[in-house]
């Protein structure tokens, strides 16, 4: 359990580190090496981070609550993580020395997928279904918000324990009728495995009422603080890997295929699409500029987390974000011309 010790650890583990004297930076990625990912890789490949004086290193993640503790202990001073599941962090470890400084999945990939030959036409279908949800998983983390704000009856839903790995293939044989997850994650795994798109139901939480953010650049606050100016040269850098995907996504894909050769470029160039269509390039952000939140929305978001998570503390949003370290709005503007 992290503990109110780790703040003066992770300053003096980052005082002892290379990265409080030189540009050598560890980033911390949520989950595998899949489309979404592949614009911080094209800020490796197109010269962004370098352009910024940066050396970046990417590491996978186990899920979106992966990145928070490891960049917490000073670890990774940099990650990508859920900022929903920040908030309970920090409400549990208090003073714990992280926060979001870019939002980026400016509206939450957390979705339900489910099958119509199972069932599931819409969110209406819920109730009486069988639910496959992995334990760590961002979606089934604020399941119950969409539950609460759609009135739905959680009790006649049955739910079922899975892994990340046997989620969609447990889909796909009928084992269960839908799944918590990505909408850019579950959608297309499951039409990989055979699944006609036609038999395939994207519930977003985000078209139901419920308000939250996604995934968010998060950063040690100890870091940020001595090193101000390299997290704004790593956001700088990432807005542009951001606005380079964008303009291609099947070409970005192959930065990612580079490193995961396994996989399939058209199949992760699709994914990439999902997001940057459903959860990276929302009206707000082609007005406002990536990173930035909305204050009111925010509020209304933590008020929401209230009525499945009773704080220990009354919430702040200042917090758990601070704009103080993006780039100007126009080195934001990532929608194409």
């Amino acid at each position: 359990m992290f503990t109110r010790i780790l703040p003066t650890f992770a300053a003096g583990l980052l005082a002892a580190s290379p990265l409080a004297a030189d540009t050598d930076i560890a980033f911390a990625l949520d989950w595998r090496f899949e489309g979404p990912s592949a614009p911080y890789f094209l800020a490796i490949d197109n010269g962004h981070f370098e352009a910024e004086g940066l050396s970046v290193e990417i590491t996978a993640g186990q899920g979106s609550l992966d990145a928070i503790p490891k960049v917490a202990s000073g670890a990774f001073p940099l990650g990508f993580a859920d900022i929903n599941s920040l908030v309970r962090f920090l409400d549990q470890n208090p003073g714990a020395p992280v926060t979001a400084v870019m939002m980026v999945y400016d509206s939450p990939p957390f979705s339900i997928v489910g099958r119509v030959s199972q069932g599931i036409s819409g969110i209406e279908d819920l109730e009486g279904s069988v639910l496959g949800a992995p334990p760590p998983d961002g979606a089934w983390a604020q399941f119950p918000i969409l539950a609460e704000v759609n009135d739905i009856d959680v009790s006649t839903i049955t739910i079922e324990p899975v892994g990340f790995p046997t989620r969609e293939p447990m889909l796909a044989e009928g084992n269960v009728d839908a799944v918590t997850g990505f909408n850019f994650s579950s959608y297309l795994s499951l039409a990989r495995l055979g699944i006609p798109e036609e038999d395939i139901t994207t519930i977003l939480f985000a078209d139901h009422g419920v308000e939250l953010y996604g995934n968010a650049i998060i950063v040690n606050t100890d870091f940020a603080a001595e090193n101000p100016e390299i997290v704004t040269g790593f956001l700088t850098a990432v807005a542009r890997g951001w606005s380079d995907a964008i303009a291609d996504p099947l070409a970005a894909a192959a930065a990612v295929i580079e490193r995961n050769p396994a996989g399939d470029q058209d199949l992760e160039g699709r994914r990439l699409e999902l997001a940057i269509e459903a959860n990276v390039l929302t009206d707000y952000v082609r007005e406002n500029g990536m990173g930035q939140i909305d204050a009111d929305r925010m509020d209304r978001a933590i008020e929401q987390l209230r009525l499945t998570y009773e704080f220990t503390s009354e919430p702040d949003a200042a917090l758990y974000f601070t704009d103080a370290y993006l780039p100007d709005a126009e080195l934001r503007m990532i929608a194409p011309e």
